[in-house]
């Protein structure tokens, strides 16, 4: 006869013991005592992991004066900032050769380095958007003039980009066992992404640590008027970390596909699933082109070429196995033995033809996490800008999934700070990586006296330039007959008149510019053989310094 082994009595706080000194439960006991130990592992890892602040989110340990980022003690990240290029804009042609050189920048990058490439749409602070265009009064007779031209510019700012301000940011992260190793590791790799960049035509800026916490100040407080306030003297002083400064009032993630930020702003994170087989470059301008606050991330990590190689031979010999499987049930059932499953022929072909690439192309693998962070003042209508955006990624036939219990990772691996929390990757060659293009068409936005020059066709947005900050400062205007050359040039007169204090000289042989001259209290000099202005050739200056020829100067 046997008996059942009596079970003794375990205390709680001898369970907690066993459990943090990492002993293994199944060799203790067995039964409702090998559920509690379970039970009290899971309420310890639960604890340790659950944030009990809103800075406690925030994934990342400590951020550096000069831009690096430490996410915890061997991973560091640098952040830059890139311009856009007249990608749209351009031909066939041109087209091609900026893709082949953005695929070289995807292939430079080694699986030592993990790259994160964040295209955010986000409402600028008016005030901070207004200020950019203000004209200031110069105390002459046209001042009314310059408050009502300087009216008519700010109207035409907000309804032209609808406040929205869209960057480009790449951050890139290395492995190192402390920041005196990792620095020079990023310094290369900084100059390397310049010199790609600027063969694109993009200009680049790299973040110091302050414009960084700016940034994810103003992506996490995106209803605040107030300014970023912030040195790093004041963690010394106030023993405040860097994230107190920027973590928003507070964040709410206990739903499943919504997020709060603060009281009034509603998020939700969704990832990318791609079904086509090819894919248009067209796909993630048309995301960015949406006119709402947005962030499109793509994570990218490459794979070593050998181990990938080998992985698709591997994924080949496993499809042969399947074939000759099907073939040996075809010869047993009596039919023809080359009759295969369409779908086996298909991912036979298919991973062939991606060998053939990563042999004897120019391609490489990637595993990429397509990340797309959507925020709005209500609910609605953020479910309105997510319909939306699911149209456009069914529309090229693929398809945007929410992050379901997921919204805290989705959005922390959003924002640009090198980390990603979401485990949904897919596999791409260099090619399918890269053809989420980032470019659209170039923005000419300058600050200081620069001058309305009219509206961007693609983007909507104001044209404002300062031609004496431009490489080639000099202007031609060209037209038809009638298409309105003399009037931009008037135009631009007037504006140059208004907003800076510079010389204009006009010269004017048929007469057309005087009346607006004299209507800006212009002095208009007539030189004709009848005119009572002339210029003596035989005036010449004989003071002037020693060596010079006079005639020459007066040439």
């Amino acid at each position: 006869m046997f008996t059942k082994k009596e079970e003794k009595p375990v205390s709680m706080e001898n369970i907690k013991t066993k459990v943090k000194n990492g002993r293994d439960y199944e060799s203790i006991l067995s039964g409702d005592q090998k559920k509690q130990i379970v039970r009290e592992k899971i309420r310890l890892k639960r604890k340790e992991k659950t944030p009990v602040s809103a800075q406690d989110s925030i994934p990342y340990r400590e951020m550096y004066k000069d831009g690096i980022l430490s996410t915890d003690d061997r991973h560091f990240n640098k952040c830059m900032k890139f311009s856009d290029i007249n990608y749209e804009l351009a031909g066939e042609e041109e087209q091609s050769a900026a893709f082949q050189k953005w695929c070289s920048l995807y292939n430079y990058f080694d699986p030592s380095v993990h790259v994160e490439i964040s295209c955010i749409n986000r409402y600028a602070n008016p005030a901070e958007l207004v200020s950019r265009i203000d004209i200031p009064p110069q105390g002459d007779a046209f001042d009314d003039i310059r408050v009502e031209y300087d009216t008519m510019l700010k109207d035409q700012l907000s309804r032209g980009n609808s406040g929205l301000i869209r960057d480009k940011y790449i951050t890139f992260g290395v492995e190192a066992l402390s920041l005196r190793e990792a620095k020079p590791k990023l310094e290369r790799i900084e100059l390397d992404v310049t010199g790609y960049m600027h063969a694109l035509g993009a200009e680049t800026h790299t973040l110091s640590g302050y414009e960084r916490l700016k940034l994810l100040y103003e992506m996490m407080n995106p209803e605040t008027s107030d300014p970023f306030i912030f040195n790093f003297d004041m963690t010394a002083r106030t023993g405040l970390s860097s994230k107190d400064f920027i973590a928003p009032t507070s964040f709410d993630f206990q739903e499943a596909r919504y997020f709060k930020l603060g009281a009034t702003r509603i998020g939700a994170v969704s990832f990318l699933q791609i079904l086509a087989p090819k894919l248009s470059d067209r796909l993630l301008t048309k995301f960015l082109g949406m006119e709402n606050s947005a962030a499109v991330t793509i994570h990218v990590q490459s794979i070593d070429q050998a181990k990938a190689i080998k992985l698709i031979k591997s994924k080949i010999t496993d499809l042969d196995k399947m074939k000759i499987d099907e073939q040996k049930k075809a010869v047993r059932s009596g039919y023809d033995m080359e009759v295969l499953p369409s779908d086996l022929v298909t991912y036979g072909d298919e991973a062939k033809q991606l060998l053939e690439d990563l042999q004897n192309q120019n391609e490489r693998m990637f595993l990429a996490t397509i990340l797309i962070c959507n925020t709005a003042k209500s609910k609605q209508k953020l479910d309105n800008i997510l319909f939306e955006a699911s149209g456009i990624a069914q529309e090229h036939n693929c398809a945007l999934k929410r992050l379901d219990f997921q919204q805290e990772q989705g959005f922390m691996s959003s924002l640009p700070i090198g980390v990603n929390e979401i485990d949904i990757e897919r596999g791409l060659t260099t090619s399918s990586t890269a053809v989420f293009v980032p470019f659209t068409t170039q923005e000419i936005f300058q600050t200081g006296e620069a001058l309305y020059y009219g509206i961007n066709a693609l983007s909507g947005n104001m044209i404002m330039a300062d031609r004496k900050k431009l490489n080639t400062p000099n202007g031609l205007i060209l037209g038809t007959p009638g298409a309105g050359k003399s009037f931009s040039a008037k135009r631009e007169i007037t504006n140059a008149f208004l907003v800076t204090r510079d010389d204009i000289i006009i010269c004017d042989p048929e007469g057309e510019y005087y009346p607006l001259v004299q209507a800006l209290d212009g002095q208009v000099i007539r030189i004709s053989p009848n005119s009572r202005d002339y210029v003596n050739p035989l005036d010449i200056n004989l003071d002037g310094s020693e060596g010079e020829d006079p005639i020459r100067m007066k040439k």
